[in-house]
C-alpha cells in the first residue's frame, strides 16, 4: 500500500480544512466529506473581545506567523498537528492520567454491568448476617468488598500502564512517526498540548486502529476528543484504508457515545477481558472484571 506523508493529514485546520495541502480532486473530496461529518473544537472567535478567562490566540503574538509545524492553527486557539519528539513527556503524562482514571471507574462504575458479581456480593452480605447475626459487620462488608475491588483494579491497571509506558509510549517518534501507515497527533489549545491520539495501520486486513486517545481532564467538554478521532478517520481515508477499528475497556457511557457520534458501530464485546499483568487468581477474578468493547467504522467496501 502507498502511504502518504503524515504531514499531509496532520497539519490541517480544525475549523476550516486546508484543501490546498492535498493535491488532487479525490483527496480534496475526502477532506470535504470529513469536515462535514465531524465537528471541530476551538471554533473561530467572535468579533467581540474574548470572554474573561479565555485565550485570545494560539500562543503566537498577534500578526506573527505560526511556528513551523503549527500552520494548522485556527483563530479559536485549537488545532491538531503531528507529534514532535519534544512533546514525549507531556504526551506520556496525558496518557498516564487518562489511564489512572480507569481505576475508580473500573472498580465502582464497572460493577453496574456485572449482574452476577452483584448477586455474589448480595449473597455474601446475606450469609454474613445469617452467620454473625451482626448488623454492623453486614453493613461493613460492602465497604470491604469495594475496597478489594479498588485494590485489584489499581494493581492490574498500574501493571498495564507500566507495560504501555515501556512499549509504544516509551518512544512515540520511533513507534508511530517512523512506521509506515502510522501516525501520532497532539491537540494544542492556547499553546498547550491538551490531547493525544495515534493511528496504527494493519496491511493484512487493510484497517487502521485508533489508539491511545486521551484528553487532559482540564480541557474536556470542548470537542477535542471528537476532533482527534476525526483526524484518525481522515488519515485512514486519505491512505485508502477500508475501515477504522478500536477497542476500549471504558465504562463511562460518554466514551461510547463519542465513538458512535464519529460513526463507529459496536461490533462485539469480550467478557472477562485479560490485561498484561493479570494473574487470574480466585480473588482477582472475584474483584476485578473487564469488558472489552470492539468498534468498527467501515469506510469503503473491499
Amino acid at each position: 500500500m502507498h502511504y502518504l506523508s503524515p504531514k499531509m493529514v496532520c497539519e490541517t485546520k480544525i475549523v476550516a480544512e486546508d484543501h490546498e495541502s492535498l493535491s488532487g480532486a479525490k483527496k480534496e473530496s475526502v477532506l470535504v466529506s470529513s469536515a462535514q461529518m465531524w465537528p471541530s473544537f476551538g471554533g473561530p472567535p467572535p468579533a467581540s473581545a474574548p470572554q474573561e478567562g479565555e485565550g485570545e490566540g494560539d500562543g503566537e503574538e498577534e500578526g506573527e506567523a505560526a511556528p513551523p509545524g503549527q500552520e494548522g492553527a485556527c483563530g479559536g486557539g485549537g488545532f491538531i498537528r503531528e507529534f514532535h519528539p519534544s512533546e514525549q513527556e507531556v504526551a506520556r503524562r496525558i496518557f498516564r492520567e487518562g489511564i489512572l482514571e480507569r481505576i475508580p471507574n473500573t472498580a465502582f462504575r464497572g460493577l453496574k454491568d456485572q449482574p452476577w458479581t452483584q448477586l455474589l456480593y448480595g449473597t455474601m452480605a446475606v450469609m454474613c448476617f445469617v452467620v454473625t447475626k451482626s448488623l454492623l459487620l453486614t453493613c461493613c462488608l460492602p465497604i470491604f468488598l469495594m475496597g478489594m475491588r479498588y485494590y485489584f483494579s489499581r494493581k492490574v491497571i498500574l501493571s498495564y500502564l507500566k507495560c504501555a509506558l515501556n512499549t509504544d509510549m516509551s518512544d512515540i517518534e520511533q513507534y508511530y512517526m517512523k512506521s509506515p501507515g502510522s501516525c501520532f497527533w497532539v491537540a494544542v489549545l492556547n499553546g498547550n498540548v491538551v490531547g493525544i491520539v495515534a493511528a496504527r495501520g494493519n496491511e493484512d486486513d487493510n484497517t487502521v486502529e485508533l489508539r491511545r486517545m486521551s484528553v487532559d481532564s482540564k480541557y474536556r467538554g470542548k470537542g477535542i476528543a471528537k476532533a482527534l478521532g476525526r483526524k484518525v478517520l481522515e488519515f485512514a481515508m486519505v491512505n485508502n484504508y477500508s475501515s477504522v477499528v478500536l477497542g476500549t475497556t471504558a465504562v463511562k457511557v460518554a466514551a461510547h457515545k463519542l465513538y458512535e457520534s464519529l460513526g463507529f458501530k459496536h461490533v462485539g464485546v469480550v467478557e472477562h477481558y485479560s490485561l498484561p499483568g493479570m494473574t487470574h487468581s480466585f480473588l482477582e477474578q472475584m474483584f476485578f472484571q473487564l469488558r472489552y468493547h470492539r468498534y468498527c467504522l467501515q469506510l469503503r467496501e473491499e
